[in-house]
Formats: C-alpha cells, sequence, structure tokens
C-alpha cells in the first residue's frame, strides 16, 4: 500500500472514531468546539464560554445543554457536564508527541460531519499567553490547519487518540494545542469535581517594563526597569499594603521583575500562609512593601 493509500485509510478511521466525540459549543455557528473525554464530560477553552452553561452540539445535530463544572480561566480550560449519551470518549494517546510526528486535528463540520486535517508535530514544550495574559507553557506546536471557531477541539494520533486540545493559532499555519498528558487528565477531573484553582492576586493592573521605562522619561523620572501601576483595585491586598498609581514595582523578594512573568513566578511560589516583600520605588525613593495575600483569582488585566 502506497503512501498516500495509507494515508487515506488511516484518516477515514480517525474520522468515523473520533468524529462523534466532537462537538460545537454555543448556539448556531458555535463560538467554539469541544471533545468528549468521559461519559457526561466535555472539555473546551475556558474562552469558549459566556457564563455557567452551554449549547453542546454533537455529530447528528443532537443538541444538549451543558452545566459549567469548573473553569479554569489563566490555563484556558473548562469542564462542561452534558449527556454525551453512547459517545465514546477518545483515550489518551500514550507517551509524549515527537516533532515529526502524524496528526489529524477534527473539527465539527457542516450537517454533522466532521471536518480532518493533517499535519505534524512541529515543536513541543511552547509557551503562549492565555485569556489574562498568564503564561501557559509545554503546549503541543502542530500543523494540522484549523478553521476559525475550532478551538478546544482534539488533536489526535493515526489511532485517533487524544494528542492534545488545539487552543492557540499562530499563524504562518502553525497551532498550539494543550498536552494531553497525566497533569491534564488531572486539572480535568478536579475542574469536573468543581475544583478551579485559585492563583493569588495583588489586585493591580500593571504597564510593562518599556512602558514603564517611557511613562517615567515623559515626566523627568530616572529610568528604572520594573512594572509600573496603573490602577490599584479597592480593598485588594496591593491597596491594604499601601500601593499606588504610579509606583513601579522593581522587585519581588529577590526576584528582579524584568517582566510580567517574574511576578507570576514570585506569586506562585508563595506558601499558603506567606506574604510577598516589593521592592517599590515611588518618584525617586525606593521602599519596602509587604503585601499579606488573600484568597481569589486575577482580575483580566491584573496581577
Amino acid at each position: 500500500m502506497g503512501v498516500l493509500e495509507e494515508l487515506e485509510r488511516a484518516a477515514g478511521e480517525v474520522a468515523d472514531r473520533v468524529g462523534p466525540a466532537v462537538v460545537r459549543i454555543g448556539r448556531g455557528g458555535g463560538r467554539g468546539a469541544g471533545v468528549v473525554v468521559r461519559p457526561g464530560v466535555v472539555v473546551t477553552n475556558a474562552h469558549n464560554l459566556r457564563g455557567p452553561q452551554a449549547t453542546v452540539t454533537f455529530a447528528g445535530g443532537r443538541v444538549e445543554v451543558g452545566s459549567v463544572k469548573g473553569v479554569d480561566v489563566d490555563g484556558d480550560l473548562a469542564v462542561l457536564e452534558a449527556d454525551t449519551g453512547d459517545v465514546v470518549p477518545l483515550e489518551r494517546a500514550p507517551g509524549e508527541p515527537r516533532p515529526g510526528g502524524p496528526v489529524f486535528a477534527v473539527t465539527p463540520g457542516a450537517a454533522g460531519a466532521p471536518r480532518l486535517s493533517f499535519g505534524v508535530v512541529s515543536s513541543v514544550g511552547q509557551a503562549f499567553r492565555g485569556p489574562r495574559g498568564r503564561r501557559i507553557t509545554g503546549s503541543v506546536e502542530h500543523t494540522a490547519p484549523l478553521p476559525r471557531g475550532s478551538s478546544g477541539s482534539p488533536v489526535v494520533d493515526a489511532g485517533g487518540r487524544l494528542v492534545g486540545i488545539s487552543t492557540n493559532r499562530l499563524g504562518d499555519g502553525f497551532y498550539l494545542a494543550l498536552p494531553a498528558d497525566a497533569d491534564l487528565d488531572a486539572r480535568i477531573d478536579a475542574l469536573a469535581r468543581g475544583e478551579a484553582p485559585s492563583r493569588r492576586h495583588l489586585g493591580l493592573a500593571l504597564a510593562p517594563p518599556r512602558a514603564a521605562a517611557h511613562l517615567r522619561r515623559a515626566v523627568g523620572l530616572p529610568e528604572r526597569d520594573g512594572l509600573l501601576v496603573r490602577g490599584v483595585e479597592d480593598a485588594s491586598p496591593a491597596a491594604r499594603a499601601g500601593l499606588r498609581e504610579g509606583d513601579l514595582l522593581v522587585a519581588a523578594g529577590d526576584r528582579a521583575l524584568a517582566g510580567i512573568d517574574d511576578l507570576h513566578a514570585a506569586l506562585d511560589g508563595l506558601g499558603e500562609n506567606d506574604s510577598l516583600s516589593l521592592t517599590v520605588v515611588r518618584g525617586v525613593d525606593e521602599l519596602a512593601v509587604v503585601v499579606r495575600l488573600g484568597d481569589g483569582a486575577a482580575d483580566e488585566g491584573s496581577a
């Protein structure tokens, strides 16, 4: 059997096996896609959801209303509970994807038929920004073309086993997928139980170092590397610590703040009852500020 014939056979088998597990999320043309990973459990991207429920359209046209069980906005992952009927959930591919490995992207198509495209794993361990600016690492980059509205759809191997959840379009024919690994399984299980992750936050809107340098230069202040405070959320940990608009955050503990990722890393590295020590430049004065953190997730555009 030639290469093209083998590819045709594999594509047909993938469409038959995977197609029923791929769903449309949202009404009409939908906002995105999802995939059945457990009986009664549909996984999609967090950015596809707009409320506590979502319309789930299965291959063949059956429509159910799915209830959102858990959302990880910063990780761009969400779990819906819906009647999946006799749909066979997708199994996770064994092992880790390797560059050059063949993959298929399967997305909802017209009239209930799945839309299939072929590509390869072009890279692994890639990173991108989630909906609220946090860095998502470990992603699988692939070249299987995706139509718009396909985020949340599965990327599978030649055996129809889940390699990743397509999430981000890089352009120039490259796409990123959340890797289907043991960590993803654990996150799905936790979200299905309603255990959304809670990340520490300061309650700050921040400008990146380049913007901070420009603004300080514009008002005649000495340039310093750091993150400029554009706003402080009322009653937030930052407000209680006395941080103000115009403050420049230059270090968190012993970590210099060359970018927002440095601040996120400092927050994520804290223990349950820890406080965050910040070095702050206010005008030309350098201050030490201790922020005592409460529970809660960051608002969009904040840290």
